[in-house]
């Protein structure tokens, strides 16, 4: 939601709905974490009010513990902390399971999954950054892609073949295809994907979807 018209959000949401988009990720940011502030709590509700579709609710956040606190939570959303925040994961991913949400773990690129190893009985989705986050727009960093097919055989060899892997940032329609064959299976879509310089939603999603189907 980052790449929205926000002037407009009410209107860019019912275009996400018409085109039968999955979640909508909204990306929280402290400016610590990341260089960066986004979307607080209240935007997120507020959000909430105006449509049916499940949010992904990511948190890039050193301390996310009140701010999940503050978000109305449901069953259909996700909700992702970074493995590398300062916080107990633990104590946010029982909070968030008890919504009844899924919990994800978003890895940054330089973390790799068998570090997070003890945590994955109780992960849903692991997210995994193909960029530097914190700005939209970013390029993808080597080899990401192919970090993909690592997780997802670890994944698999270790008994946590139930977890979904998503992908973010710089996540084009080809490497989308690519990374599904891969193992990913939920597709943050921004500027490379759906957000796309000169072209309307009503272009870019449907061949987005077609390449990920």
């Amino acid at each position: 939601m980052m790449c929205a018209d926000l002037m407009n959000i009410e209107r860019e949401v019912r275009l996400l709905e018409e085109n039968g988009v999955d979640y909508l990720h909204i990306d929280v940011m402290d400016g610590t974490f990341v260089p960066n502030l986004t979307f607080g709590p209240d935007f997120v509700n507020s959000l909430r009010k105006v449509t049916k579709i499940p949010l992904d609710i990511h948190l890039l956040m050193e301390h996310p513990r009140v701010i999940i606190r503050s978000i109305d939570i449901c069953e259909s959303d996700i909700v992702t902390i970074h493995s590398e925040c300062k916080e107990s994961i633990m104590e946010n991913a029982a909070f968030i399971k008890q919504r009844g949400a899924k919990f994800g773990l978003a890895l940054n690129p330089d973390t790799s999954i068998d570090e997070v190893k003890k945590y994955l009985p109780y992960v849903d989705v692991v997210l995994l950054m193909l960029i530097v986050p914190g700005f939209a727009g970013s390029m993808m960093i080597h080899g990401m892609m192919e970090k993909v097919g690592r997780t997802r055989k670890f994944l698999d060899e270790n008994g946590f073949d139930n977890i979904e892997i998503s992908v973010d940032g710089s996540v084009s329609c080809e490497r989308a295809k690519y990374m599904r064959e891969l193992g990913a299976s939920v597709f943050v879509g921004g500027t490379a994907g759906i957000y796309r310089k000169g072209m309307k939603l009503e272009e870019t999603i449907p061949v987005f979807v077609k390449n990920i189907q």
